[in-house]
């Protein structure tokens, strides 16, 4: 999985890099190689809000966009927060996939079962079978 941390009025650091990088691990896992995570961490420079760090997660998955946002009172824990919130989304992404996929497998037996029964049933006087005097 590929990160990309970006900073709007925040010096990204090679420390918030790296706690990026780590806390995400567990989503990198959990997600196919060609997914993209874009981090974006940014500081509200308005003093009358008090929680004014902020982590901004996109990732983009083969069929969905997952986001996230998150604000603390400090960098480190907006990421967590973020991290959390992502991993919670992508496990759900999963289920959603998994429940639909069992859902058209259960479809296809079924319409496998109808279509071996409605070829070994004999069939009825009159249900296809074509008489010559109509």
């Amino acid at each position: 999985m590929r990160i990309e941390v970006k900073g709007r009025n925040v010096e990204v650091t090679d420390e918030l890099r790296e706690r990026v990088r780590r806390k995400f691990e567990k989503v990198s896992r959990q997600v196919q190689p060609s997914a993209e995570l874009e981090v974006e961490l940014s500081e509200e420079r308005n003093p009358a809000i008090r929680a004014s760090q902020v982590a901004e997660a996109t990732l983009h998955l083969k069929g969905a966009t997952l986001r996230a946002r998150e604000r603390a009172l400090d960098m480190v824990h907006a990421i967590n927060l973020v991290a959390e919130e992502i991993a919670r989304q992508v496990k759900r992404q999963r289920e959603q996939v998994r429940g639909r996929r069992e859902a058209e497998r259960e479809k296809a037996r079924e319409r496998r079962a109808a279509a071996a029964q409605s070829l070994t049933a004999p069939a009825a006087e009159g249900e296809g079978a074509w008489e010559a005097g109509e």
